[in-house]
């Protein structure tokens, strides 16, 4: 990863952020004064993590963009990040990213969780191998990097933690279940997290989008189960129809319209605890109040379409 003396003789002046936790770590008065904002960003292969860093760089902060493969970055590298293998699975990985982030930025001011798929399918159909995989990336990834970032931004006394969730965080549909169940966890954990760590002066943040046009889609296309239980060949049928997750219809957002909510989710001075971004995330969210018999008559309402 490039270092921050590697950025000032590449003419990269840093600019003013300030924080009282830098006399812990040693740098000077100035140093606290002049460097600039660090973030670091997961999934930025693609989608709405490439378009989260380049956010993040248009607003003048050092950007440290990782992914599981360092060539799916290359072209951020090229634009002016720092770019970093990462697998969120991977614990020693995740503790090493964390650790060379601080000591070559002076601090890390906040965290992306973004790095996640969707495991589509009846439950029926998911092996408890494939749902601990979902949770593994969506659940226990950003659970490892916030643990390793905590202890830096509670001496800081200043940080913001960003969870990328998804308005399914919030409902849940058939063929949707072990992603939803994921997105559902990282909901719950942000709320506890949230309340935990505010008296020291760090924030948590939630951003649900609703469908977004990126290959995230391709992604899921590719996690249904091979082996498919005829009984519920309707339920595949539906979802292959309707494109329950990922990009297609005119309500979907594009990446930069969900890298601006998690930029101003990073930035504002007092930011929401959730963030739902698009109609599809704005509305759908109110299906939570509605009996469930409702929901699921709506559902069988839609199976009979098919």
């Amino acid at each position: 990863m490039t270092t921050a003396a590697d950025a000032d003789a590449a003419g990269e002046g840093p600019t003013a952020t300030g924080s009282r936790a830098d006399e812990r770590t040693g740098a000077t008065t100035d140093d606290r004064y002049t460097r600039k904002r660090c973030a670091l960003i997961t999934g930025c292969s693609s989608g709405i993590g490439r378009a989260t860093a380049r956010a993040f760089l248009a607003e003048d902060w050092r950007v440290v963009a990782t992914a599981r493969n360092p060539d799916d970055v290359a072209e951020l590298a090229e634009a002016g990040c720092e770019t970093v293998a990462l697998d969120v699975t991977k614990p020693a990985e995740v503790t090493a990213v964390v650790e060379e982030t601080v000591e070559a930025a002076g601090a890390i001011d906040c965290v992306v969780n973004n790095a996640g798929y969707a495991q589509m399918g009846p439950l029926e159909d998911v092996s408890t191998a494939e749902l601990h995989r979902q949770f593994d990336v969506n659940v226990y990834g950003p659970h490892r990097l916030t643990r390793a970032a905590l202890p830096h931004m509670r001496a800081q006394e200043s940080g913001r933690i960003v969870n990328v969730s998804s308005v399914i965080g919030r409902i849940s549909f058939a063929g949707a279940g072990a992603y939803a169940g994921s997105k559902h966890a990282l909901e719950a954990m942000s709320d506890a997290l949230r309340a935990e760590v505010e008296e020291f002066g760090i924030d948590v943040v939630l951003v649900e989008p609703g469908p977004v046009e990126t290959e995230f889609v391709e992604r899921v296309d590719e996690e249904v189960p091979p082996e498919r239980t005829p009984a519920y060949e309707p339920l595949y049928e539906l979802y292959e129809e309707a494109q329950l997750i990922g990009g297609g219809g005119p309500l979907a957002l594009e990446p930069e319209d969900v890298a601006e909510a998690i930029v101003h989710a990073a930035t504002c001075s007092e930011p929401p605890a959730r963030y739902p971004v698009g109609a599809v995330a704005q509305y759908g969210s109110y299906a939570r109040f509605l009996p469930d018999r409702l929901r699921d008559a709506a559902y069988a309402i839609l199976r009979k379409l098919v």
